[in-house]
């Protein structure tokens, strides 16, 4: 990182600039072409969760190539200037790793990923006992590494 007074190194501070985020961008890459398509989440501290439909360009790009890239942001506002232009900035915490998505295939794994999707965005312990999950597919991205940074205020700048 070029700015490494931006840097968030701290792991417990990663993990909650995450927690506070309310969607995870993945990044994906499919014979040298990018996609990118954002997803709800959940986090267990080491790895990220998502769900999807059966089928879709998703799904076909991960069938062939599970290295993905995330992204997350939070507390993003605008830094204005009212005489420079080139002042104008922002504030903001961000998180990008790498890592391996991997399709979840067991009942019991599935259900694990569908609750922390469920605690990302809801209080509520949720139970999924009685849903058919045969139409659902759940992935974990083990994550292999991860950088933070952030800038808070207009002296960062």
């Amino acid at each position: 990182m070029r700015r490494k007074e931006k840097e968030i190194k701290d792991l417990n501070q990663i993990s909650r600039v995450i927690k506070n985020c309310q969607v995870c961008r993945l990044g994906l890459s499919q014979d040298n072409v990018p996609y990118i398509v954002p997803v709800s989440f959940g986090y267990d501290g080491k790895t990220i969760y998502f769900h999807s439909a059966k089928d879709g360009k998703k799904i076909d790009i991960l069938s062939v190539n599970n290295n993905v890239c995330f992204e997350f942001e939070s507390g993003v506002e605008i830094i204005s200037d009212e005489v420079k232009p080139c002042n104008w900035s922002f504030t903001f915490q961000s998180v990008i790793g790498f890592g391996k998505a991997e399709e979840l295939s067991s009942r019991e794994d599935k259900v694990k990923g569908l609750k922390h999707i469920m605690e990302q965005y809801s209080d509520k312990k949720w139970e999924f006992t009685d849903l058919p999950l045969n139409g659902l597919r759940v992935w974990a991205i083990n994550i292999e590494s991860v950088t933070g940074k952030q800038s808070l205020d207009h002296a960062d700048q």
